[in-house]
Order: structure tokens, then C-alpha cells, then sequence
């Protein structure tokens, strides 16, 4: 076997480790946060409280990324925030001592925040291995295995609120892969502790590996154009919280239905990731336009009042999900260089969180004044993002043109 052959076999296997790691730790949190707008309202708080809670934690859940983006860069090491972030799983498990909404909402907060702090790590270690298989398959990879856990999680709740009627149980039972994942990241730090070797940076003289150094150049407009066209489609994206939450108090789906829904949209989300991921390596970054038109299908279906049309909002709400998980990321790994890797994914995590928060706030506070009025805000807001899109596409081609 080849040097290049080995190295690659060894990018795949790491990969594949995160892929488990990913998948036991969704199981645990993807799991709660199926649950989430439905038990914030059975504990008593409404849709504004709703929107703002998930909103924050959302918001929170990515700001936070650029602080532990830009620790990976000074320092060089991902493998402390990451380990740290996954530890913080523990706060799913401790739902189970909420009995009123504020509590909850702690919970709820940290484990976002735990996510935050682990995320700029993980994605930067793989970003290095996807550079021998491709950087939308590879990330397409890890995100079709990080959905088997975001399957199971939801599931989970379905048995316990169908058979037992309540979400304490469910939460209760996230110990055992909270435990496993944080297990499976300690192996996995000790068989792989620099995963940076993977990637190979040209120099003159050859190719070597060199430990990248901080570039002095400044955030491209490129960069920059396509921050916000993804400020402004997720701006208007809603999140599954404020959907469930609509589902079950106008009685569209029963509390059980709701995280069985969640998992059939992580199937999809996992399905489509690696097809994406090859779409996106075949086609390039224009693949992207497909977040803002099916956004606005998602809550012009998702806020009517009919059983079929729920339904098929959140699977198209999987299809949206695929495409952040898989080719936001890509692009990011793509348009920017090594040694910036870990503060881009920061700052562009933390403006994506900006706008959960605005985003999900707006639809709460909207929504107690009229649904039809959430529809009309999705809708302008994400014909706003295909127009920056448009903007950003130009830019590229301007770009190149002066590249030849």
C-alpha cells in the first residue's frame, strides 16, 4: 500500500470515528430536541418563551463558536474544546430534575452550549481528512452517520411518551449515550491526537506537511457575501421548536407524533447528506440557492392547519437541515485557507446563530399576533437571501474573471 493509499484509509477511518461519535452524542441531544417546543409548553410557557429560549440557546449554541475558533487557531489544538463540548452532554440527562419552564430553559441553554464549544473542533478536524476524499463527500459522510443518532434520539421519545406518557423517562435514559460518546471521543483523541498531519499544504520544493501559519490577509468579500446570504435564509428558516410547538397546541399532531416526525426529518437529513455533499463537488456553491426556495415552502406549509401538509414541511425542513449540515460547511472548508480554518468556522457559526436567535424570536413574538403574518415574514425574508445570493454568485464570477 502507498503512502497516499494509507493516508487516506487512515483520513476515512477518522472520519468514520467521528461519524460514531456523532451519532451517540445525537442520540442525546438530538433526542431532547425533539421535544423541546413541546415540553417548554406542557411546562407552561408560550410561544414567545418558546422562540426566545430556543432562539438563545440557538444563538449561544454558535456565537460561542468563534471564541473556541479562534482558541483552535492560536493554539493549535482542537482536541480540548472538542472533549470539553462533549462532555457537556450531561446537561440532556438533568432534564429530567425540571419542573418548571425556567429550568428547563437552563438545561436547555447549556447543552447549546456545550455544542458550541465542541463544534469549531470536530469541524476543523475533519475538515483536515476531508481533503483526501473530497470536502462535500467527506463532510456528506459524517453528516449521514451523525443522523443514525438524531434517528434513535427522537425514537426514544416516541416509545416513552406512547407508552409511558411522559418525557421524564425519555430524558433519563440519555445518560447511557451521553456516557458512551464522551468514551469514544477520549479513544479517539488518543489514536488520532493531531488529525492537522492530514492535510498537506504545497510549498515550493513539494508538498509537506507544515504546521500552518496565521494568515495575514484579510476575510475576502467572498467570505463575507456569503455570510449573509446564510444570515438571511436562516433568518427566515423556522426552526422546529416554534413548528412544534404550532403542531401540537393547535392540535394538527398528538405529543407522541412529534419527535417520530423529528426522526423521520434527521432520516432524510442523513440520506440526502452524502448525495449533497457529491452535488455539491460536481456543481459547486450554487446548489445553495435550494436553502431560501425550500425554506419558504417549510412554513408556508408548516403554519396551515392540515396533518398532510405538516408532514410535509418537516420532511422538507430534513432536506433544508441536510444542506446546512453538509455544504454550508463544505464551502467554508473551500473558500478558505488552513490556518484561518478553525476562526472562519467560528464567525460564520456565530453570524448563523445571530440569526436563529433574531429569527426564532420574531416567528414567537409573530406568531402570538397571527400565523399568516409568520408565513408573509419567511417569505420576504427569504427572497432577500436569494437576492444577496445573486450578489454573491456575481462576485465569484467577477473573481475569477480576474484570476484568468
Amino acid at each position: 500500500m502507498d503512502k497516499t493509499t494509507k493516508k487516506k484509509n487512515l483520513a476515512l477511518e477518522f472520519i468514520l470515528l467521528f461519524g460514531l461519535i456523532s451519532a451517540l452524542g445525537d442520540i442525546t441531544y438530538e433526542g431532547a430536541r425533539s421535544i423541546y417546543g413541546s415540553y417548554l409548553g406542557v411546562l407552561g410557557a408560550n410561544a414567545v418563551a418558546v422562540g426566545l429560549i430556543t432562539g438563545f440557546g440557538e444563538f449561544l449554541g454558535y456565537a460561542i463558536r468563534a471564541v473556541s475558533g479562534y482558541f483552535i487557531d492560536k493554539t493549535g489544538n482542537s482536541w480540548i474544546v472538542t472533549t470539553i463540548g462533549y462532555a457537556m452532554l450531561i446537561s440532556v440527562p438533568l432534564l429530567a430534575l425540571a419542573e418548571h419552564w425556567e429550568i428547563a430553559a437552563l438545561f436547555i441553554i447549556l447543552e447549546r452550549i456545550g455544542k458550541a464549544v465542541r463544534s469549531p473542533g470536530k469541524d476543523t478536524m475533519i475538515s483536515h481528512a476531508t481533503k483526501h476524499i473530497g470536502s462535500g463527500f467527506g463532510f456528506g459522510i459524517s453528516e449521514a452517520l451523525d443522523q443514525i443518532g438524531a434517528i434513535i434520539g427522537p425514537l426514544i421519545f416516541t416509545v416513552c411518551l406512547s407508552s409511558f406518557g411522559g418525557y421524564k423517562q425519555g430524558v433519563q435514559i440519555m445518560w447511557a449515550p451521553a456516557i458512551l460518546t464522551i468514551a469514544v471521543v477520549l479513544y479517539t483523541k488518543h489514536k488520532y491526537p493531531n488529525p492537522s498531519q492530514f492535510e498537506t499544504i504545497t510549498v515550493s520544493g513539494g508538498a509537506a506537511n507544515q504546521k500552518p501559519q496565521a494568515s495575514k490577509r484579510k476575510v475576502s468579500a467572498d467570505y463575507w457575501l456569503y455570510s449573509l446570504f446564510i444570515f438571511f435564509s436562516v433568518l427566515g428558516f423556522a426552526g422546529f421548536p416554534i413548528l412544534s410547538y404550532h403542531f401540537l397546541f393547535q392540535r394538527i399532531l398528538n405529543q407522541a407524533a412529534i419527535p417520530t416526525l423529528y426522526a423521520v426529518a434527521m432520516a432524510i437529513d442523513g440520506l440526502l447528506a452524502v448525495f449533497i455533499g457529491k452535488l455539491y463537488d460536481r456543481m459547486g456553491i450554487k446548489v445553495l440557492v435550494s436553502i431560501s426556495l425550500l425554506s419558504i415552502a417549510v412554513s408556508v406549509l408548516g403554519f396551515s392547519t392540515s396533518t398532510a401538509f405538516a408532514v410535509i414541511s418537516i420532511l422538507l425542513w430534513g432536506c433544508v437541515m441536510s444542506i446546512h449540515e453538509t455544504v454550508m460547511k463544505a464551502a467554508i472548508s473551500d473558500i478558505t485557507p488552513v490556518a484561518d480554518r478553525g476562526k472562519a468556522f467560528g464567525y460564520f457559526n456565530t453570524i448563523y446563530g445571530m440569526a436563529m436567535l433574531i429569527g426564532n424570536s420574531a416567528m414567537g413574538f409573530i406568531y402570538e399576533r397571527s400565523v399568516l403574518y409568520v408565513i408573509l415574514y419567511a417569505v420576504i425574508i427569504e427572497v432577500l437571501s436569494i437576492a444577496v445570493f445573486i450578489a454573491f454568485i456575481n462576485n465569484l464570477k467577477r473573481e475569477q474573471r480576474k484570476r484568468s
